[in-house]
């Protein structure tokens, strides 16, 4: 299967993203990389931009699309089988929510939909169950889009975050191609 993979700012969560990225790729499919611009772009106490952008690369064996240009064909030309974006920060929720189309991984989001792609999204959000509950219960409620299944990642400290489970990713990718959905909520 060609799944176009989307990132974007959760810095905490791009190394658990990657290890699956590496689970995808063993179980013989392949990936087209996209980045967002805040991904690409900042480097955090997660890890340099470059560096990460140097090993997903190496990984995928394929450039990693960063620019609007480039990401407006991946629906229409490159025809993935699947879109996954984790993770997905909250702003990238928001956007994809209200039809704000603005970054790299939220445009191959909306080129990917326009053929009927499913679209997987792995969502890693500090407000999750504030601020975006209402995206998150928009994008639930469309067509050919899905989630990893997620959970609060530390109710006592922070009460309205929730990160996807990264380990449900290659049995959730297998669902969404099949046009099933996990259980959302852990």
């Amino acid at each position: 299967m060609l799944i176009c993979w989307g990132i974007s700012g959760s810095f905490c969560t791009v190394r658990r993203a990657i290890e699956q990225m590496k689970t995808v790729i063993n179980e013989g499919h392949e990936i087209i990389p996209v980045g967002s611009a805040v991904f690409l772009h900042t480097d955090t106490r997660f890890g340099r931009a470059q560096d990460l952008k140097n090993e997903i690369e190496s990984l995928c064996k394929r450039h990693l699309i960063g620019t609007i240009a480039e990401a407006e064909p991946v629906g229409p030309v490159m025809r993935p089988d699947l879109a996954v974006i984790a993770p997905a920060s909250g702003t990238t929720l928001a956007k994809l929510a209200h039809g704000v189309y603005d970054t790299p991984v939220t445009l191959a989001a909306k080129a990917c939909q326009r053929t009927g792609t499913p679209l997987l999204l792995g969502a890693a959000t500090n407000d999750a169950l504030s601020g975006n509950f209402e995206n998150i219960a928009r994008l639930y409620t469309r067509k050919n889009i899905y989630f990893v299944p997620m959970r609060q990642d530390d109710p006592e400290k922070k009460p309205f975050s929730m990160v996807c489970d990264f380990n449900a990713l290659p049995a959730a990718i297998c669902a969404a191609a099949a046009g099933k959905q996990l259980a959302v909520w852990q």
